[in-house]
């Protein structure tokens, strides 16, 4: 393997130019990142020989920030339930031939051994995202498959039986003809790491549809009246439980001064749309109106506020005092004050005004619709040898290892059908 140094989709045919180059690799990977190393090992075991042409100046640049540079890399408890697409049935195929088992068999293999941290979140016991990077390009360079960093594809287009892809390589054009071509992309969050919507152009460009896409597992931002609200509490967290009609997710909140982040939030902001609520229970598993009756029969002089700030910081209890009687001790509250504490508390409403966008998104929502591809073999139905996997596809998942989990997965599938 080496690993070389170094738009718009061309439309100039590709045997016009003595720019052109017959290669002898079995295929193209667009994107050295998870999807895309995992197909190129995966390739290798089987004898396939694969060119990998990634725009950054080093592979798997997502790979090294995720899980704060510790790298989650699976999900113990990853299942299709836990991944959003039109088609919710379409990921099943992929995760019946590349189990969750077979993540951690396979990283394993190769001497890294995870350990559980929250919700079955899986992290090397180094809690070095860079030990995932040079596992797999150490095993690329065991199986002499290329990795060409700095990379820019220009254009992919159909030639004969198989494909022309342009590379802009340290300033100059190569066309490469190749049978066939996988699209592992990525999406469009992060940009500054040069995420595009490379992957996207090449479906359109292919006639393929592509299912909106929007940011996903991205923190909420909160304007107007209720900025300053949410700009007091900074710094404060919370576990609770936040819903909306489709989904919830029982972890931590955390009230920023811009609006809300933590982990049930980006949750939830999966399932979330623009002008929708969001709930917040407050303090899940426990009810406050039993919890304050039970406390006035022994101490019903104490005010509501010291009692909040029992069960809060000083500071989230003097917030949510300005919006109920805080300055009334516990033997004088009302049935209606008990009501509208309850409500406060178990079913505190957030309007959102929109999210932090793919700066600040863990993934990308939407993505190559699951109605053009094989959900066996993950690929284009209309376009014989072209493949997509990870993050360009339709497919979701969860906060903690789940979408790792689908580019193993998707890597692998198509690795097999090269």
């Amino acid at each position: 393997m080496s690993i070389l140094p170094n738009s718009d989709i061309c439309e100039t045919p590709c045997m016009t130019t003595n720019l052109t180059k017959q290669t002898d690799f079995d295929a193209i990977i667009i994107g050295a990142g998870a999807c895309g190393l995992m197909c190129a090992v995966q390739a290798g075991y089987l004898g396939k020989r694969v060119l990998v042409l990634e725009k950054n100046d080093r592979p798997g640049a997502k790979i090294l920030i995720s899980g704060g540079g510790r790298c989650n890399y699976t999900n113990l408890y990853a299942s299709p339930q836990q991944f959003i697409s039109q088609n919710e049935h379409f990921c099943k195929s992929a995760f019946a031939q590349w189990s969750v088992e077979d993540t951690i068999t396979f990283f394993e293999t190769y001497g890294i051994i995870g350990k559980e941290k929250t919700l079955g979140q899986l992290f090397p016991v180094s809690d070095k995202a860079k030990d995932v990077v040079n596992m797999f390009t150490n095993l690329c360079a065991d199986f002499g498959q290329e990795i060409w960093c700095d990379a820019e594809v220009a254009g992919v287009e159909k030639v004969g039986d198989g494909f022309c892809v342009n590379v802009i390589r340290n300033g100059k054009e190569q066309k490469l003809l190749v049978p066939k071509v996988v699209i592992a992309a990525g999406g469009l969050p992060i940009p500054k790491m040069g995420a595009t919507d490379l992957g996207l152009r090449i479906a359109r460009k292919f006639g393929l549809k592509v299912t909106e896409t929007a940011p996903a597992l991205v923190p909420l931002t909160i304007t107007g009246k209720d900025q300053d609200w949410y700009a007091q509490l900074s710094g404060n967290s919370l576990f609770c439980r936040v819903w909306n009609d489709k989904a919830s997710f029982e972890e931590n909140i955390l009230f920023t001064h811009w609006g809300l982040s933590g982990p049930a939030i980006l949750q939830i902001s999966s399932y979330w749309r623009p002008g929708e609520w969001i709930y917040i229970d407050l303090l899940p598993h426990q009810n406050i109106t039993e919890l304050i009756q039970q406390e006035r029969e022994v101490n019903g002089k104490k005010m509501l506020l010291a009692y909040l700030s029992g069960l809060f910081t000083r500071k989230f209890a003097e917030a949510i005092g300005d919006r109920l009687s805080a300055d009334k001790n516990l033997a004088s509250l009302t049935n209606a004050e008990l009501e509208k504490i309850s409500g406060l508390i178990h079913q505190f409403k957030v309007k959102p005004a929109g999210d932090k966008g793919y700066d600040k998104a863990e993934v990308m929502r939407g993505g190559v619709s699951t109605d053009e591809l094989s959900s066996k073999t993950l690929e284009a139905k209309k376009v014989p040898g072209l493949f997509f996997g990870g993050e360009c596809v339709d497919v979701t998942g969860w906060l903690g290892g789940c979408n790792f989990q689908w580019a193993w997965a998707s890597g692998f599938v198509i690795a097999q059908n090269l």
